[in-house]
């Protein structure tokens, strides 16, 4: 499907104003000198570990125990990332060398 300069134009200005909007909304509703509500609170707590708890299961709903590899490579992966994130307590180097390590061994 083909689009004119306008609908492109339109398309991309209003994704842009949507993106601004949302980084700019959560200052001006809640400035420095005003205290956050205790849901909001709340929700900046909660949310992250539930989001992560989503992707992980997101990501391991089609992995399979009855066919080889037999979830082998997750499940090392999963290990590695759980070991090295409570030995070393640095995300970025936990879920890199996890994702590399899934990788190789699903190649393998």
């Amino acid at each position: 499907m083909n689009y004119t300069n306008t609908q492109l134009f339109l398309f991309f200005g209003l994704v842009s104003l949507g993106t601004v909007l949302t980084r700019v909304l959560p200052f001006i509703l809640f400035p420095e000198n005003k205290k956050i509500p205790k849901y909001i609170k709340y929700l900046s707590d909660v949310l992250p570990y539930t989001i992560i708890g989503m992707l992980v299961v997101y990501c391991l709903k089609d992995i399979s125990f009855t066919v080889a590899p037999y979830a082998l490579p997750e499940i090392i992966s999963i290990a590695v990332i759980a070991v090295l994130h409570l030995w070393k307590k640095n995300t970025l180097l936990s879920i890199g060398i996890g994702s590399l390590l899934y990788i190789i061994l699903i190649r393998l």
